[in-house]
């Protein structure tokens, strides 16, 4: 069946348009909680949301649909992505639900979904929501319609559980760290958790106003925290995105460190202590070359998945592994945590900064990447990667980078966008491929 609504990461659009109007809000309110019915006792959804304004619309939207088949609602307000996974699973909720639409900008918003154990649904779960939205819903009756209400010390729960996945014994006195948090949903707790365990903090993306979300700030436009680090004389920079399930870094010297080199050194890291599991690490077929080479000259093993953190973690999974991610910065730490965690990720980080005495610009550059190339091609319609003339020119690149490179070649799971990607040794090659490929794209659409 074909999706309507959800693409790689929950469903997602531009605010009061078809897929994310509050209308939209109450009927997936009311068809996952009829979904999630399932025996007789109390049904409990956990609500989170960062900080854009549509927020305002869309949760009480979620509240209503929810209510109206019967499901109590827990509201924890302004919330990472990773806490409401976190309190779905403790608060034995039948759901989670985060409003967000993580790295976009403020006038684009989403539904994420989690089930009772706090991973993200499956495809068939996904589905079969799907085709309840399309269906008349089966209200509850009167009496048994939910209740919401509020809970207070939801960011002090998130706080605690963040610090328990730190080193016991190890405290963070004496580092200076700039802390990018987007206007988002982090905006509170990231400082207040870096505090807590001994750091000096630089906050920047700590004032939301409900329209400057990833504005100019957090992983996506790390500018600013490069220029802050070196200014501020910091020891390094943590950029989380808009729902704080993202992370980037910035060394001492204001380089950019992507989610590539910070899974090298947490696997490689683990792999010394005894505390990697699954032989190596899984990533999507996005990361780059050089992160494979490293880890097999480390003896270790990288797994690939397609594109997005779920399937990441359903190889996690299935296949034993405790570390993962994406190069964009979504790092899974599945001893910790049911989803990427931005600042659980940052901790880790932090903890082989001070355990290795290094500084950063040292630690955080484990290999050279290879080059890497990524452009996108828009189209109005059809199905370009079909095309006879597209099948060729991919064929012939194919067989022109076999064992000098790699070719990715996907259309965006949220956008009318093909993705071209190509790395390979020599860059010059590199970007003669990307042009061949996005010219028979461009043509075909």
């Amino acid at each position: 069946m074909t999706r309507r609504y959800f693409g790689t990461d929950g469903i997602r659009g531009r605010v009061n348009t078809p897929t994310m109007t509050a209308e939209m809000a109450m009927k997936v309110g009311m068809a996952a909680g009829a979904h999630f019915v399932r025996g007789d006792h109390i049904h409990r959804v956990v609500i989170g949301k960062d900080t854009r304004l549509s927020g305002y619309m869309l949760e009480p939207a979620l509240v209503a649909g929810f209510t109206s088949v019967g499901m109590d609602v827990v509201l924890v307000g302004p919330m990472p992505t990773p806490a409401v996974a976190l309190l779905t699973r403790s608060m034995r909720a039948d759901l989670g639900v985060m409003i967000s639409a993580s790295h976009n900008p403020f006038a684009d918003n989403g539904i994420k979904l989690f089930g009772p154990d706090g991973y993200k649904l499956s495809d068939e779960d996904e589905l079969a929501i799907e085709r309840l939205i399309e269906a008349q819903p089966v209200l509850a009756p009167a009496d048994r319609t939910g209740r919401a209400r509020r809970v207070d010390d939801a960011q002090g729960r998130y706080i605690h559980a963040v610090k328990s996945s730190f080193p016991e014994g190890l405290r963070l006195e004496g580092l200076k760290i700039v802390v990018d948090c987007a206007n988002g949903a982090a905006y509170k707790v990231a400082p207040e958790a870096l505090w807590e365990l001994g750091a000096e903090i630089v906050p920047l993306g700590v004032t939301p106003n409900g329209t400057n979300i990833n504005a100019g700030v957090g992983s996506t436009a790390p500018q600013v925290l490069q220029e802050t680090v070196v200014a501020s004389g910091a020891d390094i920079g943590l950029a989380l995105d808009g729902d704080a399930d993202r992370l980037i870094v910035v060394d001492e010297t204001g380089r950019i460190v992507d989610g590539d080199q910070l899974m090298a050194l947490i696997a490689t890291s683990w792999a010394r202590k005894g505390l990697l599991k699954g032989g190596g690490l899984v990533a999507t077929v996005m990361s780059n070359l050089g992160l494979e080479r490293r880890l097999q000259a480390d003896g270790l093993s990288l797994e690939r998945t397609k594109v997005g953190d779920r399937y990441v973690l359903e190889r996690m999974r299935g296949s034993g592994f405790n570390v993962g991610g994406e190069q964009s910065g979504h790092i899974i730490l599945s001893d910790y945590a049911t989803t990427g965690d931005g600042l659980m990720a940052g901790l880790q980080i932090l903890a082989e900064l001070v355990q290795s005495g290094k500084r950063a610009s040292e630690l955080l550059h484990l290999f050279d990447p290879v080059p890497q190339l990524l452009k996108n091609v828009r189209f109005s319609g059809g199905k370009p990667l079909d095309d006879a003339r597209v099948k060729a020119t991919i064929a012939d690149a194919e067989a022109e980078l076999t064992g000098r490179g790699r070719l990715v070649i996907r259309p965006s799971g949220t956008e009318p966008l093909i993705r071209v990607m190509v790395e390979g040794d020599d860059e010059g090659q590199v970007k003669a491929v990307v042009e061949r490929i996005c010219a028979a794209v461009a043509e075909a659409a």
